[in-house]
């Protein structure tokens, strides 16, 4: 049986990723790229506490677009500011900590 190291508690049962969801402040942002394009940037989030890979592939999926993490910062191609905090917030991330910009 594998046991977490941070709560003792068995991997399957381990709180420390819901925890570390609701204490992140997180920042969305666009930004301009080459030729125009736009990009938004979502930065704040712990990469020690959360699995970014797989919330890179989620965020992905639910913005239909590509995208990557990178200097602790999670990229998407296009503008989808709106839909990437709705996205955290049904994840766990405590909304008054989310800021749009």
């Amino acid at each position: 049986m594998d046991v977490c190291d941070i709560c003792g508690l068995p991997k399957e049962l381990c709180v420390c990723e819901d925890i570390a969801r609701e204490s992140q402040k997180i920042k969305v942002y666009t930004a301009r790229r080459k030729f125009g394009k736009l990009m938004t940037v979502i930065e704040g989030i712990d990469s020690k506490n959360i699995n970014l890979k797989d919330l890179v592939k989620t965020l992905k999926t639910e913005c239909a677009c590509g995208g990557t993490f990178k200097e602790k910062r999670i990229e998407l191609q296009g503008e989808h500011k709106k839909k990437v905090k709705n996205m955290l917030m049904k994840i766990g991330f405590s909304q008054d900590l989310i800021e749009i910009k």
